[in-house]
């Protein structure tokens, strides 16, 4: 958040910060639900790292050299990399983003890395947390979002600073539906 506000005033953008904090218990149980089914399909499963995942990411882009790469980071990662961790990539940031997946996973547990993700992402240009995306996106409360909204909330996770779910493309009402259906076919999460 630091890092992006110090970007819009570099820019000479208006500063805007938008955050609020919703418990787990209090959102649509949708939320972490779509998040999974766009994000970490194992996310209950794993101790933090989608080992299967991560040796896919590496044939991919051994294949795609100098073209857009493909990532593996699981929820867990990607909540250690946005609580502890700077946004820019290199192996010293990795090599701290795993130190801090082992500890979050060890501490914390799957239930308050699942709250803190949701609370902490980027979801839009100076966005963070689905509460805030869900008051500005939809004008309603985390905690009345429909399966609908609560998937383009997390197809829009890949690129925040691009994507709309209040005006959503073609490409994202694509995504939406494979969200939904990956949604139906997971089932429901059980901490």
């Amino acid at each position: 958040m630091a890092i992006r506000l110090v970007e819009q005033a570099y820019n000479g953008q208006t500063i805007k910060l938008k955050k609020s904090w919703i418990s787990l218990d209090a959102m649509s149980s949708s939320l972490p639900l779509a998040v999974v089914a766009a994000e970490d399909n194992l996310f209950l499963e794993h101790s933090g790292f989608d080992f299967e995942a991560i040796q896919k990411a590496k044939e991919f882009n051994q294949k795609k050299k100098g073209k857009k790469i493909r990532g593996a980071s699981t929820i867990s990662q990607q909540t250690a990399k946005n609580v502890f961790l700077w946004p820019q990539r290199s192996w010293i940031r990795k090599g701290l983003e795993v130190y801090f997946t082992v500890l979050i996973e060890f501490v914390w547990g799957k239930k308050r890395i699942m709250e803190i993700y949701l609370n902490v992402i980027e979801t839009g240009k100076g966005i963070y947390g689905v509460e805030a995306a869900s008051q500005i996106y939809f004008g309603k409360s985390a905690s009345d979002l429909t399966r609908r909204e609560a998937a383009l909330i997390a197809a829009i996770l890949p690129n925040p600073l691009k994507w709309n779910p209040s005006s959503p493309s073609p490409y994202m009402y694509g995504r939406q539906q494979w969200i939904l259906w990956n949604m139906n076919n997971i089932g429901k999460l059980s901490y």
